[in-house]
This record gives C-alpha cells, sequence and structure tokens, in this order.
C-alpha cells in the first residue's frame, strides 16, 4: 500500500479529462447538476466491471464466509479489524476538534483491547461508549473542503475525490502499518484489513443487494443515491438526522426508510 496515495491522484488525475459534455436543455442540465455526476459514462462502465467482480469473485466468497463461519466468530472477526481503525478515527476526531468523542474513542480502544480480548468482544458498547464514525474524507469536509464530482473506483466503489484522497491519508495515519513495517509485512496487514472488512459487509448485504438490484429501474443511479444519503449521514450534514455523535447505520439502509430493515446474513 506505500503507493496508495500516488496512485489515487494519479486515477483522479485521468478522470479529470474523461467529462461529460453538459446537456444544454434546461431540464437536462438542472438534472446534470444535481447528480454531481459529470463523470457518470466512465463511472458506469466501471461500476458494471465491479458487478461482474462481485457475481464472480465477492458475492460467492461473502457466501462462503457465511456458511463456514458462525455469526459469532464473524461479529468477533469484525470487531476485531474494527478496533485496529480506532487509532485513526480517534486522529480524525482530533484534527475535527472533537475532543469529546476522540475521548470516547480513545476510551474504547483502551476497554476493548484489554477487557474485550484485542477487540474481539465490543465491551465498551455494551457500556454506552459506542463506536465513532472518523476518517479524513470527513475531516476535510469539517476543514471546508468540497466532495467534488461522485466518482466511481474500481473495486472500491463509490466515493468521491476528497474521501478517495482522505482514503489515502488515513492509510498514513494508521499506526499498525508502522508496527506492521518494521515486522516485514506492511502490505499483508493492509490487505488483509480491507480484505475482511470488505468480505463482512458484502456478506451482511447479500440480500439487500440483491432486492435493491431487483426493485431498481436504474441500478447504478440506485446505488449511487444509497451511497451519497448514506455519507450524508456520516458527515452529520443539516440535511441528516445523524451527527458524529451517532454515525450513520448499514450503508445499504435506506436513511428515508422509517424502519431500515436489518440486512441478512444469507442469499441466493
Amino acid at each position: 500500500m506505500r503507493h496508495t496515495a500516488l496512485s489515487i491522484a494519479a486515477t483522479l488525475a485521468g478522470l479529470l479529462g474523461a467529462c461529460a459534455t453538459p446537456p444544454r436543455d434546461p431540464a437536462a442540465l438542472a438534472v446534470y447538476r444535481a447528480n454531481k455526476d459529470p463523470l457518470e459514462p466512465l463511472n458506469r462502465k466501471v461500476f458494471a466491471f465491479n458487478m461482474v467482480v462481485d457475481r464472480l469473485l465477492l458475492k460467492p466468497v461473502a457466501q462462503a464466509y457465511v456458511r463456514l463461519i458462525p455469526e459469532e466468530g464473524r461479529d468477533a472477526l469484525i470487531n476485531a479489524v474494527k478496533n485496529l481503525n480506532e487509532p485513526v478515527v480517534f486522529a480524525n476526531e482530533t484534527f475535527q476538534g472533537g475532543f469529546r468523542n476522540a475521548g470516547m474513542t480513545a476510551c474504547r480502544f483502551a476497554v476493548n483491547s484489554t477487557v474485550g480480548v484485542a477487540g474481539l468482544v465490543d465491551v465498551a458498547q455494551r457500556h454506552g461508549l459506542g463506536r465513532q464514525v472518523g476518517d479524513f474524507g470527513q475531516t476535510l469536509h469539517v476543514w471546508g473542503i468540497g466532495e467534488g464530482p461522485y466518482l466511481v473506483l474500481p473495486i472500491v466503489g463509490p466515493t468521491s475525490p476528497r474521501d478517495a484522497t482522505g482514503s489515502g491519508v488515513d492509510i498514513f495515519l494508521d499506526p499498525w502499518r508502522y508496527v506492521a513495517r518494521n515486522n516485514n509485512y506492511p502490505t499483508g496487514l493492509s490487505v488483509a484489513e480491507m480484505g475482511i472488512s470488505g468480505i463482512d459487509e458484502r456478506s451482511r448485504n447479500i440480500d439487500s443487494l440483491d432486492e435493491l438490484k431487483r426493485e431498481s429501474v436504474d441500478y447504478y443511479a440506485a446505488f449511487r443515491s444509497l451511497y451519497r444519503q448514506h455519507r450524508s449521514a456520516e458527515l452529520g450534514s443539516p440535511a441528516s438526522t445523524a451527527s458524529p455523535e451517532s454515525p450513520a447505520g448499514n450503508f445499504y439502509d435506506d436513511p428515508d426508510s422509517p424502519a431500515p430493515a436489518a440486512a441478512k446474513a444469507g442469499g441466493s
């Protein structure tokens, strides 16, 4: 992951030359501006590629993960991975001036890393210390940096130039990266963390994604809308009822739904 930030920067620079031409029709232009997706032709191609990868690899792996590992084991594994990310959350909350949240995150990490057996058990959550949202994309938002156009990256999925850049910075903020580098396996640790997180999230939303795809006239547009609602909630924007103290829920739950259904671990 050493060259991740440079790769992201190069990718974004290349994408800037692939913008679609704004339509001249006033109604179409209004929709174009509302979507904030000038890269839509290219984004749709990347999205289609990601759907092929998902169908051939990610979904089958996620289904196997559900079959082979019991729910308690999956919960423990993802708890441990998220616990490893708490120092990054702490750093970003501090950068944002959210010292109360940063203190809560520090307490969570201390409790779960000890009493919670290296984070396998989220003991802190049981005692009212909820997990916080904190990434450098969010930090840039707090600092007044605009998100830029909607962007779909291969494998990574929906994001924005601001959040893609923030993800690169978060890699360098991760203290475990330097611990791993001193032991000669920095890339392996980063890949393992991202792999487990991605497979776990996919496994918990097999049915939700299948349903979204069945019910959507335009799956790409539906996914784009869902991503934006979720990210807006994470950022605690005025349009959202969420805040940094109350992180957004599952990515695939519709924030506008009065009672979002829990994603099922299963699927066809």
